[in-house]
């Protein structure tokens, strides 16, 4: 359990059963009376927000949270598959939980699962994975105006929007947080 005093942003706490991470935090202590803990949260599974005091004499249930490093295998209908990075155990995913990140899915690349009494809830990617540009207008030339964008279409069918400069066939950075286009990758 956690006190009152613990809490922090960040700091993932458990509320009816479900998980809940911190997303914002005040401490008051207003001229009478006792101090108030002011937090914003956010639902891990669903994404709901929700604002909630605590009292100083407040406890609060810590959830049972497990991070695992995996690599990601293969896709097998709406289950992915990431294999333990240790005991090469598997561990089924379905696209719910992945949402758009399974467009940044690489094989063999290390990512992180995190469970929520045994399921899992969160998957985090490595940041910035590399992928080609399949389908994209060709730019102006001597068009050279600023923070011009395009649309583009990657390899595996996922749309960004990319600099004028950027043709079919270059290689591009995408942040896998975002889903937007960091870079284009020099050709060595």
């Amino acid at each position: 359990m956690y006190n009152a005093s613990d809490l922090k942003k960040g700091l993932k706490i458990q509320i009816d059963g479900a998980p809940w991470a911190i997303t914002e935090f005040e401490f008051c202590k207003p001229g009478k009376g006792t101090a108030l803990y002011r937090c914003k949260m956010k639902n891990m599974i669903n994404g709901a927000g929700m604002e909630k005091t605590y009292r100083p004499t407040d406890k609060i249930e810590k959830p049972d949270l497990e991070e695992r490093e995996v690599y990601y295998s293969y896709a097998e209908g709406d289950m992915y598959v990431f294999s333990d990075a240790e005991t090469y155990e598997e561990t089924r995913v379905h696209a719910e939980v992945l949402g758009d990140q399974t467009y940044f899915l690489i094989e063999d690349s290390l990512c992180k699962i995190l469970f929520f009494n045994g399921q899992p809830i969160e998957i985090s990617l490595p940041t910035f994975i590399e992928k080609v540009i399949a389908e994209t207008e060709p730019g102006a030339r001597g068009d050279t105006a600023t923070n011009v964008m395009k649309p583009a279409k990657l390899d595996n069918g996922y749309e960004i929007m990319v600099p004028l400069f950027i043709n079919e066939g270059d290689t591009v950075k995408v942040d896998t947080r975002t889903g937007e286009y960091a870079e284009r990758v020099s050709k060595a």
